[in-house]
């Protein structure tokens, strides 16, 4: 198994479905199918055949990463990369501006749509890559997991 991903820890699973394309989906890993697969459940997205179960399903490995570690901010800047929480799933997106106090005007390449999101519906944007996270390069930033 990768390292960070075993059953029963909870992952992100990105989604190549129309309407989810890019995002990351919390899930707990109930089992390793194969060498290239694991079966997860949803923590927040329900199945659409029982509204009163959370959705599983079998996922190629390649798409599941360990929960990202949390970075704190006290703010962001224009272009900022970020991850938005929308619809029960983490979007990525870049910062436009501010649009009032706490308040952040967020773009997103996968779609071209502009929302804007509260300070707490963000997180700073990492990627998982060979088993480090790494996170975007900003002039004068520097970026700590807690």
């Amino acid at each position: 198994m990768p390292k960070g991903i075993s059953v029963g820890k909870t992952v992100e699973v990105t989604s190549n479905e129309d309407g989810f394309l890019g995002s990351y989906s919390e899930a707990k890993v109930l089992a390793r199918v194969d060498r290239d697969k694991y079966e997860v459940e949803y923590t927040k997205l329900l199945d659409d055949r029982d509204a009163n179960k959370f959705l599983r399903e079998v996922v190629e490995a390649a798409l599941v990463r360990p929960l990202p570690p949390e970075i704190r901010v006290s703010g962001f800047d224009v272009l900022d990369k970020v991850d938005a929480y929308d619809n029960e799933v983490w979007w990525v997106g870049r910062v436009t501006g501010m649009d009032g106090p706490n308040r952040y005007s967020v773009y997103f390449d996968s779609s071209g749509d502009e929302y804007t999101y509260p300070f707490h519906e963000l997180r700073v944007h990492q990627e998982y890559d060979d088993g480090q996270w790494v996170t975007p390069e900003r002039k004068g930033k520097v970026y700590s997991a807690l």
